[in-house]
């Protein structure tokens, strides 16, 4: 069973697709804080704001407001700063926008489009379960990731379950924001997915091929 998103939606049908269980929440509010930015307004708006995911259900999933995802930290004793919440609600929204870009970029022809699109099923955080090339990249010499979701989606009566790492970029140095890099792919559940990692890896080496050529 998939853990909760931070905020507690138990009063409606809507839920952020975001997982954020007690070890990423920190990591998310340490990455992206902005409580030292002392012109941010400490009000907080009760907005929702909609995403662009499709639930399998019926409409779209619905991102936490900035006082529910400060509430719902507050209640897993994150210490949050309600000027952070001007920036990180935007952030994990945003994020969450990239990712279901990457799933999509997965899923452009495969025939989502015959029974109205590509669907979002759940969602689960794994921070602590380093996915097989994460590792790799480990052994090699490269940071971590700071975060790892899977997310299942319907693609027309077939689940696929995607793999999605979160990186950190390099910080720019006029603005101090920090970017972000996720590495999707589908997982090597069925072989569907081995036949899809096999066309992403033989069109990559084939157009850098074309392009050394």
């Amino acid at each position: 069973m998939a853990s909760k998103c931070p905020v507690d939606h138990s009063a409606s049908q809507d839920s952020c697709p975001v997982d954020n269980n007690s070890k990423s929440t920190s990591t998310w509010t340490r990455l992206f804080s902005s409580s030292n930015s002392p012109n941010l307004p400490q009000n907080l708006s009760n907005e929702r704001e909609l995403s662009s995911i499709p639930k399998a259900s019926d409409g779209n999933w619905v991102y936490p407001s900035e006082a529910q995802f400060f509430a719902a930290m507050a209640r897993k004793n994150h210490n949050p700063q309600a000027a952070d919440m001007k920036a990180i609600v935007p952030i994990h929204n945003a994020v969450n926008e990239r990712a279901w870009l990457e799933v999509m970029k997965w899923e452009a022809g495969r025939g989502g489009e015959v029974c109205g699109g590509v669907k979002l099923v759940n969602f689960k955080g794994k921070p602590n379960d380093k996915s097989p090339r994460a590792r790799w990249k480990m052994f090699l010499g490269y940071a971590a990731p700071f975060d790892r979701h899977d997310w299942v989606v319907d693609r027309c009566g077939l689940q696929m379950r995607y793999i999605i790492d979160f990186y950190t970029g390099r910080t720019d140095p006029v603005t101090n924001k920090v970017s972000f890099y996720l590495d999707a792919r589908p997982a090597l559940d069925n072989w569907e997915a081995v036949k899809m990692r096999v066309q992403h890896f033989w069109g990559k080496w084939i157009g850098s091929s074309t392009t050394q050529s």
